[in-house]
């Protein structure tokens, strides 16, 4: 193999072995994960609760205490909280496990009399169908003659019996064993939680050293910015959370359905749930209603306490209160509820959010994490320019339109057409000067661009009648032989033309007289320009296609119309303004713009044919 031809191959494969790095670096940290849950889980429950804890032990040490009182006082108010919870929870979760079976027995009968008793064609219908089957069971089976009733059963014989094995019920040895791991890990995570108090300040210089690589400014915002947003987070989630189990406790205790604390408690811890916790925390008070009371009313008044609580807060409270401090999808966080689920249990549901968020700070910060960011993410990942030319390249002029019209709520029709189309137009030039499109799916987006503009145009103009074109008010110069003051020539192509019109539609909008020509040979766009005698001319053009022919109709026009001034457009071109007017050899009096609020107000502070200076422009020549 030649040199050229090996170095080529160790260049294209270079970004594979990088992809298949990232792949087994995910999947050895999600094994490690799994399998030192152990390990893993205290810590990150000890990260949470000094995460939590620690605005209570500042405040404390501004009020002059030493730091050690302040976070035995701290711990010992979050020992004394969930004491209070064991203790009025507990015994009511010990008394409705022992009357489990009474209840089940109650629901299974109210179940029984909803179904009723099964009577009836379909009854009999069922009846011939099971004797049918013990008919045919018997014809294939073996002759009952000479069977021996008393023979022994399959599988056995007197020399070898079934086997018979002796299952212990569970000790109080084994039930105490089970409850020890819940109590070492929750043991674990107070005294790892003490000592990250402690040592707050080491342990987050000793993580920047660890992460930054030097970069102490980007490491320092984004720890910032993940503590200020999982701080606020956790802090509005418990207080919704708790308000939530409290209303729900006290709404069933009024409504009168036994256990009200204890339902209002698991509303609470399952609410950490996106979505569906709710549902499983409605689940058992609504069957036990069913139980306790004949009816079915209580049963039905239960679940539409949850909803209707569910509702308000999820569609009212949450919305106001955590507001874009999350900065989370609503689908990334049931994701990621579930998979930390499934990896940590019980433990990885109340982690999800917080390790999430951090994923999406870090994301953000970090260039070769950034798809954590784009993936979890609720910020817009595509420029509404980019959301509204994909929608285009799809051929969905429906989405198209809502784009536009989603935009014009917060934008102006000028930043529409700047911020949006023009930028839209400008990559479709791009995309086709790399043979990326074909002249079909580039005309579509031509024509429906200029569809979208003059409807948007159209519903937004006072005083026009309803379903009257845009583009025919504006060619009304002809019919009425008036001078329009103005006359934009498309350089290229269709969607030069496009963007002509824009232009013409908002000097229309401003009271200038304003006309775009339809795209032609160059010598007849010049031939009709100049016939109409118009004050000023405008050459439209979206580089990079444009350039050649916009310096032949430009030297074309200002032969055939010395006197009159020209503006040159290069619409969202990033080169040198003044290397390209040098290159299309403009003269003195003319101009040269790249964005459109640049043109407009040029054309909008032109009173006379003569052009007047310009005042110092970034993109002015």
């Amino acid at each position: 193999m030649p040199p050229e031809d090996e170095q080529l191959s160790r260049a294209s494969s270079r970004p594979d072995i990088r992809h298949l790095l990232g792949i087994v670096t995910a999947v050895v940290v999600v094994a490690a994960l799994y399998f030192a849950r152990v390990v893993f889980i205290p810590v990150a429950l000890a990260v949470l609760v000094a995460v939590v804890l620690t605005p209570a032990v500042s405040f404390l040490e501004r009020l002059r205490l030493y730091r050690s009182v302040a976070i035995f006082v701290v711990m010992a108010a979050l020992v004394c909280v969930a004491g209070l919870i064991g203790w009025t929870v507990l015994p009511q979760f010990v008394d409705l496990m022992a009357q489990l079976p009474k209840y089940e027995q109650a629901i299974q009968y109210k179940v029984d009399r909803l179904k009723g008793k099964t009577t009836g064609k379909l009854s009999s219908a069922t009846e011939s169908v099971r004797s049918l089957e013990k008919g045919i069971t018997r014809t294939n089976g073996p002759p009952s003659e000479g069977k021996n009733e008393n023979a022994p059963a399959p599988g056995t014989s007197p020399e070898r019996p079934l086997a018979v094995e002796m299952v212990n019920p569970s000790s109080p040895l084994q039930a105490a064993k089970g409850l020890a791991d819940p109590i070492a890990t929750g043991i674990a995570v107070l005294v790892f939680a003490v000592f990250m108090l402690a040592g707050r300040e080491d342990l987050r210089n000793r993580l920047i050293k660890l992460t930054s690589g030097g970069r102490l400014t980007v490491m320092t915002q984004a720890m910032a910015e993940a503590w200020s947003r999982i701080n606020r987070y956790l802090f509005m989630q418990m207080l919704v959370n708790s308000c939530y189990g409290l209303s729900i406790g006290v709404s069933l205790h009024f409504l009168g359905v036994p256990k009200a604390a204890l339902f209002g408690f698991a509303a609470g811890v399952l609410r950490y749930l996106p979505y569906i916790g709710w549902m499983i925390a409605a689940a058992m008070p609504t069957a036990l209603a069913l139980a306790v009371f004949p009816g079915w009313e209580h049963a039905i008044v239960t679940i539409c306490i949850f909803v209707g609580l569910e509702m308000i807060v999820a569609n009212a409270v949450e919305p106001l209160i955590y507001g874009a401090h999350v900065g989370m999808a609503p689908l990334a966080i049931l994701i990621a509820a579930i998979f930390w689920t499934l990896i940590w249990g019980f433990p990885g549901l109340l982690l999800s959010t917080p390790m999430t968020v951090c994923l999406v700070v870090i994301g953000r910060y970090v260039p070769s994490l950034g798809f954590f960011s784009i993936l979890l993410g609720n910020e817009p990942v595509m420029a509404p320019h980019a959301q509204f030319y994909q929608r285009l390249l799809a051929g969905d002029q429906n989405e198209a339109r809502q784009i536009l019209e989603n935009c014009l709520k917060e934008k102006t029709l000028e930043d529409l057409y700047d911020s949006v189309l023009i930028p839209a137009l400008a990559r479709s030039e791009q995309d086709g000067h790399r043979n990326e499109l074909d002249e079909e799916t580039r005309s579509f987006i031509d024509s429906t661009t200029r569809e979208l503009a003059e409807e948007i145009v159209v519903s937004r103009t006072q005083g026009h009648e309803a379903g009257e074109s845009v583009l025919e008010l504006e060619r009304s110069h002809q019919e009425t032989n008036e001078r329009p003051k103005i006359i934009c020539v498309p350089a290229r192509d269709e969607a030069d033309e496009v963007v002509a019109l824009l232009v013409c539609q908002l000097l229309e909008r401003r009271g200038i007289d304003a006309e775009s020509l339809t795209i032609a040979p160059a010598v007849e766009m010049v031939a009709q320009a100049v016939e109409l005698r118009p004050e000023m001319m405008c050459v439209s053009a979206l580089p990079p296609l444009a350039m050649k022919h916009t310096r032949m109709l430009y030297a074309r026009l200002r032969s055939q119309a010395p006197d009159v001034p020209i503006v040159v457009c290069l619409w969202n071109f990033e080169g040198d303004p003044q290397k390209t007017a040098n290159l299309l050899r403009l003269s003195p009096r003319d101009r040269l713009f790249t964005s459109l609020p640049e043109v407009l107000r040029y054309f909008s502070g032109h009173k006379s044919e003569t052009a007047p200076e310009l005042p110092h422009e970034s993109h002015a020549i």
